[in-house]
């Protein structure tokens, strides 16, 4: 499991820890009945206080993300299609929800956003046309 965190980024590092595991769940890197690190082995990892990712870890629980067994782990719930849906699109809209804050600070007009946006998914598009036809010429 990736994890990274950033002490300078001003959001707190337990809620950085629950985002980022959020999006591993909804990307589907992780599925439900796969164990996340114990809170001291991922402490030790990030060195940050056993405390903040405990913090994190009930966060996620509440969220439904996680079920926590005393002693036994902390494991990515059992989800139906509707709730990793659901999830996929919460944690997408964190992230709009950040885009759209920026760009007002940085007084950039929506609808230029919009294109910005319509214009890195073309760029993205066609890098995944390109991929996909070299995919067939190896396997041609």
């Amino acid at each position: 499991m990736r994890i990274h965190i950033s002490p300078r980024d001003g959001v707190p590092i337990y809620m950085q820890i629950v985002q980022q595991v959020r999006r591993l769940v909804a990307s589907g890197e992780l599925v439900a009945g796969d164990e996340l690190p114990s809170i001291r082995s991922l402490a030790d990892r990030l060195v940050v206080n056993p405390n903040t990712v405990a913090h994190a870890y009930r966060e996620l629980e509440n969220a439904g993300i996680v079920t926590l067994s005393r002693g036994l782990g902390t494991y990515v719930a059992e989800t139906d299609q509707s709730t990793a849906h659901d999830e996929r699109r919460a944690v997408l809209v964190e992230r709009i929800d950040a885009l759209v804050l920026e760009s007002r600070q940085l007084r950039i007009p929506f609808d230029e956003v919009l294109q910005i946006m319509r214009e890195r998914d073309a760029a993205f598009q066609a890098k995944d046309e390109e991929k996909g036809q070299e995919s067939e010429v190896l396997r041609g």
